[in-house]
């Protein structure tokens, strides 16, 4: 299992004011788009059914000047706001390519487990690089809170970064 946190001031409560401003979407929304425009539906979903490569998704579709930079800043391509309602789990899959999550809305019961392995992100201000290109899957176990991330593909790897393996549960909330 691998993953880092990176400490940031990511302004969280910016960027949720900015999102206010996005037409209605349920769990996904693209914040980028590929050179031919196809808006903010074509880059959600499984990359399997994208039929262009990820890293095309370098256009942003929404006048969000704070998001977009953050994105920018961040090396992001693909950007997306994904958002798992209470009580819901994404199969059990891997991606082509590590992804870079920033917490938004989080709690306690939302988890990725990577590799079999239990991994907590709270919505601190931080980003968090996981190697999404091994066995993951995420859920919110909790009765009444969503969980949204903004999530992109990134070129960063992990270099000689330490590899969290010898956590079996990593919960930076008890930090």
């Amino acid at each position: 299992m691998r993953y880092k946190e990176f400490e940031n001031n990511i302004d969280i409560d910016k960027i949720l004011s900015e999102i206010e401003s996005l037409p209605k979407w349920n769990s996904q929304i693209a914040l980028q788009e590929t050179s031919e425009g196809r808006g903010h539906i074509h880059g959600t979903g499984s990359w399997f059914d994208l039929g262009c490569g990820e890293d095309e998704f370098t256009e942003f579709i929404f006048n969000l000047p704070y998001t977009n930079q953050v994105c920018k800043d961040l090396g992001l391509y693909r950007a997306r706001l994904m958002n798992i309602k209470p009580k819901e789990c994404y199969s059990y899959h891997k991606d082509l390519t590590i992804r870079l999550h920033v917490p938004l809305i989080t709690n306690r019961k939302a988890m990725l487990i990577l590799d079999g392995k239990v991994v907590n992100f709270p919505a601190n201000g931080n980003h968090f690089l996981v190697d999404t290109t091994r066995r993951h899957t995420a859920l919110n176990a909790h009765k009444t809170i969503d969980r949204i991330h903004l999530i992109g593909c990134t070129k960063a790897n992990f270099g000689d970064e330490i590899d969290p393996d010898t956590h079996e549960y990593y919960n930076p909330w008890d930090k």
